[in-house]
């Protein structure tokens, strides 16, 4: 089955430049069928929680998680392997390497979120990448900020929406989703990354 996806050339794309070769770039309702692939996704995915070292005790970590290499294993949900395809037409000369992985976010709810980070993970602290980020679901705040401080962005990361930072964007800022008191649905997050980004 393809994935509805609006095609690259008219794509509202905004690309707004960090400073220091980093970029956010946002393409409204990227994915035309994200209410179908929401409730699909719910059921298909092998979420799990996970448990991490934070502020000297092992703590429940604020969302629910799937990891998934889209090269050398199966997909577990077709429309994965589509997207992937679609932001390699794309993005992948301006990477300069194809996107391999898919990991997913379940926010179920205002108190999940992830706190500021960059994704490096396995990358030297001077090599660019790309991350490629579809929002399914409740809006949430996708906040972004530059490394040792300055002034932050809040994009609002709405559903069927694509969220791309590239260039020095993982080495010279760092994004998060906040937690947030206002009652709101959940969220599905989709990361596309290169081999090597986490």
């Amino acid at each position: 089955m393809e994935v509805a996806l609006q095609s690259s050339l008219f794509d509202p794309a905004e690309r707004q430049h960090l400073g220091s070769g980093a970029w956010v770039e946002v393409r409204s309702g990227w994915l035309s069928d994200a209410d179908t692939l929401f409730d699909e996704l719910l059921d298909a995915i092998p979420w799990r929680a996970e448990r991490r070292h934070m502020y000297d005790r092992v703590l429940d970590v604020p969302r629910l998680v799937s990891f998934h290499n889209l090269v050398d294993e199966p997909a577990p949900h077709p429309r994965l392997r589509e997207m992937r395809r679609r932001l390699n037409d794309t993005y992948g000369r301006e990477l300069g390497e194809p996107f391999t992985t898919a990991g997913l976010c379940l926010y179920r709810n205002g108190d999940d979120s992830v706190a500021w980070h960059g994704d490096t993970i396995g990358r030297s602290s001077n090599e660019d990448t790309m991350v490629a980020i579809v929002g399914l679901g409740a809006t949430r705040v996708f906040a972004l900020r530059p490394r040792g401080g300055g002034k932050s962005l809040r994009l609002q990361h709405h559903h069927g929406d694509l969220l791309v930072m590239g260039g020095s964007c993982q080495r010279t800022w760092e994004h998060a989703i906040p937690k947030t008191s206002k009652p709101v649905g959940p969220r599905i997050s989709i990361q596309f990354r290169p081999h090597d980004v986490r």
